[in-house]
């Protein structure tokens, strides 16, 4: 698809929202290929991660990170649970989730093929390129942010 480009700071800000967003579409169908291996969507693999990262969360925790509604993470997480990569445990009213020892291994088989697929998603740009563009998608993000806090 050829886009015509014009010299107006809106119409670059149309054509940068195109491009980013066009890419995400390419990269998250590639990503979910990707996480087939593995029968895990996305999502389910953010799950782990979050959950990883930080030990032990609440569902509600979890669910403001990923941008997910309480409905959405409680699909999510039956699924997970199921699977036995997670479990979940009540204290009082909080339910809080960890990583079982099926999740933990999961995520260890995952990690080194996932490096390996980042690497070559970014083969067409040059280090400096890749640290560029990092940079200037985390001042985009923060643009955003900084302005929802206003």
């Amino acid at each position: 698809m050829k886009i015509r480009t014009m010299g107006s700071a809106t119409n670059k800000g149309i054509l940068s929202w195109f491009y980013i967003s066009r890419t995400y579409h390419i990269q998250l169908k590639r990503y979910s290929q990707f996480l087939k291996t593995w029968s895990l969507t996305p999502s389910q693999y953010e799950v782990l991660v979050n959950i990883r990262e930080s030990g032990r969360m609440s569902q509600k925790e979890l669910a403001e990170k990923m941008f997910l509604t309480k409905g959405n993470i409680t699909q999510l997480i039956i699924k997970m649970e199921n699977e036995g990569y997670i479990s979940r445990e009540q204290e009082w009213k909080t339910k809080y989730i960890r990583l079982t020892e099926k999740g933990n291994q999961l995520l260890d088989r995952i990690r080194p093929e996932q490096v390996n697929y980042f690497s070559q998603q970014f083969q067409g740009l040059t280090k400096k390129e890749q640290k560029r563009l990092i940079k200037l998608l985390k001042k985009v993000n923060e643009t955003q942010i900084n302005q929802d806090n206003e």
